[in-house]
């Protein structure tokens, strides 16, 4: 079991709550970082200084929820909670004369592009293009750019978490409403505004055959853990169940988890009508993210999720 400090900046969200808890349950000293309700604020420069000078390990896990709809004032906010946090942790960490010896920060599986044809891998994998894709690479570039010799630096590059909270939430409600079937794309009228901001959701995958790639919260903890024991991996890494399905198996398996019988499907029209309503983005279900952990299964990390029923099962059952 790794020992020393570990500073933990986003404490407050959904993998940032789960992991300090974790943390400190192991034994370990967790220093916090966020806006509200934590340790330390971002606007505390030299607090955060103090915090990272002589850690074992820095979880950059900041950012504000893609969970909206992308609006100026939204995506400028995505990109700022982003870039400024990590920012200030690479600040810190450049500033200590005892660095941490492993920076793990959030990224995103959407890096990559749609993709029907093909698995994404961190060796072959394809990056895409519009909004998402562009808060990803930015993201990554403030992680790795400048020289930090002491210290080995992860992009977690996080497909769907499954656990107690986040996306399952929602789900649980549709389902229960019958509103748990698949989400079939299909044409939609775009604005020549949201073309220019690379906010409109392409046209793709047909009867919901868009792949979903996923993760169960704990496995992406004991991937943190894995790292800090296996030095020879670094740069982008995948976090990902090796099983990945298509949006028609992964809500029935919802349906299936929560004893649901019917799920009929919900066209794009009703979905892009019902994402202006709870003002989110339809790309969240329609874009096809097909991620495989290629680097983590070389390294020989073991899943204790690598099955998506266990997985839902366990995460339904922890929020009974």
């Amino acid at each position: 079991m790794s020992t020393g400090r570990v500073v933990v900046g986003g404490s407050t969200g959904f993998m940032g709550q789960y992991l300090t808890e974790r943390l400190r349950g192991q034994g370990r000293e967790v220093v916090t970082v966020s806006r509200s309700g934590a340790d330390l604020a971002w606007t505390d420069q030299a607090g955060i200084d103090a915090a990272v000078e002589g850690s074992a390990l820095v979880l950059g896990l900041a950012g504000k929820s893609v969970n909206c709809r992308y609006t100026p004032a939204n995506r400028a906010e995505i990109f700022r909670s982003r870039l400024d946090t990590t920012a200030a942790l690479r600040t810190a960490i450049a500033r200590a004369s005892a660095p941490p010896a492993l920076w793990i920060n959030s990224s995103t599986a959407t890096i990559y592009r749609h993709a029907e044809d093909r698995p994404m891998t961190e060796a072959d994998g394809e990056l895409g293009s519009g909004f998402s894709v562009e808060v990803a690479k930015a993201w990554e570039r403030e992680l790795f750019t400048g020289a930090l010799p002491g210290t080995r630096r992860v992009a977690l590059r996080s497909a769907i978490v499954l656990g107690d909270g986040g996306v399952l939430g929602p789900l649980r409600t549709l389902a229960r409403l019958g509103l748990g079937g698949p989400q079939y794309d299909g044409r939609w009228p775009v604005s020549r505004a949201r073309r220019e901001a690379g906010t409109a959701h392409r046209f793709g995958a047909r009867r919901g055959r868009q792949r979903f790639s996923w993760i169960h919260l704990e496995d992406v903890a004991r991937i943190v853990e894995f790292l800090e024991q296996t030095p020879a991996l670094e740069g982008p890494v995948n976090a990902a169940s090796p099983n990945p399905v298509d949006n028609v198996a992964f809500m029935a398996a919802v349906r299936r988890a929560l004893g649901v019988r019917l799920g009929p499907p919900t066209p794009r029209w009703m979905l892009e009508l019902g994402a202006i309503g709870i003002r989110t983005e339809t790309e969240l279900v329609l874009k096809s993210r097909w991620v495989l952990p290629e680097k983590l299964r070389a390294a020989g990390f073991t899943f204790r999720y690598p099955d998506l029923d266990e997985a839902l099962r366990s995460s339904f059952a922890a929020s009974t």
